[in-house]
């Protein structure tokens, strides 16, 4: 079954803010299919969901956390020197507090990055080569590190249930859609889901993006080392080109596919159970709804078919990953909320001040919020949403203190 045939299925599969009406309408093949779903696992435990055996998976682990140096082609330009470094709360993949920084200059219509890229490297292995933001960078944005647990269940959502998501989302809140490249699969697209500007759609790409402009490592998908301020740092480089190479048995590099069958085995972020039973989260969980957050926080999307070919021929979900139920919180589309960071990445300039729905699956292990990690309390966070999102805290403003309590300790049990 490919990506496609599965469309029909996964639009019955999509739980959005009413399922009663979306189960009454459909028929009852998709029924059968919604039925058919089971509960993704879920746990911080760095325990494998299936995809493979827990050994294999503690192996890639080990491989996702072990710092790299620059003779192992660490750098010249780069971030951290391990995946970990930065997706390690409360366990290995999940998420941190440390931001990354971007930059560029907007001229009233057109943004340009800053040269070299908008991303502005923190560290580098010669003083001589330190990226650093210019004064004609107007455009300073700060990004947090997003969570990376339950990535394989993203990666298996079809993009027909994105689609559909989009589709039932009133006119002044629906969500933009941007179809990326894969990587792995030359002139092949897929709608985007993976980075706060939807830049990639397979966790491949994701990856081998990750590798180059975190640790600044190159690998078969993406061989050529960045630059500092648009000049070569060939001279700085301690390691053959590229630093992961392409064996038989890893086409795309022994460390980024350790790196993606990691993530592909990781459970999804669980709820606070605990805390979910009590009355005032209960009453929160209502009002999330009652003011709509859940149009874009969507609640519980379902993952495609096991069988289905996804990112042009080159991943077959597996049964561990296909008709799982996730509660992602998330919509994984692109919104303007009013906090955009004004970067254009794959998107173009219609997405400069728009930015991927953040999934707040996880948000309990948080305590710095939104893209930039300027907002301390969920209510901070809460009351900088304007734009599409402006009914919803319309709705918000008219809770009571009480009502606010509650969808905080709501969201503060996800």
């Amino acid at each position: 079954m490919d990506e496609k045939s599965s469309s029909r299925r996964s639009r019955a599969c999509v739980r959005l803010a009413t399922p009663l009406l979306v189960l009454v309408l459909a028929a009852p093949v998709l029924l059968l299919a919604a039925v058919a779903a089971t509960e993704a696992p879920a746990g911080f435990d760095n325990q494998t969901n299936g995809f493979e055996p827990q050994s294999a998976m503690d192996a890639d682990r080990a491989a996702f956390e072990r710092a790299e140096q620059p003779a192992d082609g660490l750098g010249p330009l780069y971030n951290a020197s391990a995946c970990g470094a930065c997706h390690d709360n409360p366990v290995t993949g999940g998420l941190s507090q440390i931001a990354e920084l971007r930059a560029g200059a907007f001229d009233g219509a057109n943004f340009t990055p800053h040269t070299g890229g908008s991303l502005i490297f923190d560290r580098a292995v010669d003083a001589s080569i330190q990226v650093r933001v210019s004064p004609l960078d107007n455009v300073r944005a700060l990004r947090t590190t997003n969570n990376a647990l339950g990535d394989g269940f993203v990666e298996a959502i079809p993009d027909s249930a994105l689609l559909a998501i989009q589709a039932a989302q009133p006119p002044a809140m629906v969500g933009t859609v941007i179809r990326v490249p894969v990587l792995e699969a030359p002139g092949v697209t897929r709608i985007g889901r993976f980075g706060w500007k939807d830049q990639h759609a397979s966790l491949l790409s994701f990856t081998a993006d990750a590798f180059l402009n975190e640790m600044g490592m190159t690998s078969p998908l993406l061989p050529n080392e960045n630059t500092s301020n648009g000049n070569s740092v060939a001279a700085f480089e301690q390691a053959s080109e590229p630093n992961d190479p392409a064996l038989p048995a890893a086409p795309n590099g022994a460390q980024v596919e350790a790196f993606v069958r990691f993530m592909r085995s990781t459970k999804a972020p669980p709820r606070d159970l605990l805390a979910a039973a009590g009355g005032p989260v209960k009453a929160g969980e209502r009002l999330f709804v009652q003011v709509a957050c859940d149009t874009c926080h969507t609640v519980s999307i379902t993952t495609a078919p096991a069988g289905t070919s996804l990112n042009g021929g080159t991943f077959v979900v597996p049964d561990a990953l296909g008709n799982k139920v996730i509660h992602p919180f998330s919509d994984f589309l692109l919104h303007d909320v009013g906090t955009g960071d004004g970067i254009v990445q794959n998107g173009g300039a219609a997405t400069m001040n728009m930015l991927r729905t953040p999934p707040l699956w996880g948000l309990r292990t948080r305590t710095r919020l939104m893209h930039d990690g300027q907002s301390l309390t969920v209510n901070d966070s809460i009351q900088r949403h304007g734009k599409q999102a402006s009914s919803s805290i319309a709705a918000w403003t008219l809770l009571n203190r009480v009502q606010k309590n509650q969808l905080a300790r709501y969201l503060n049990s996800l």
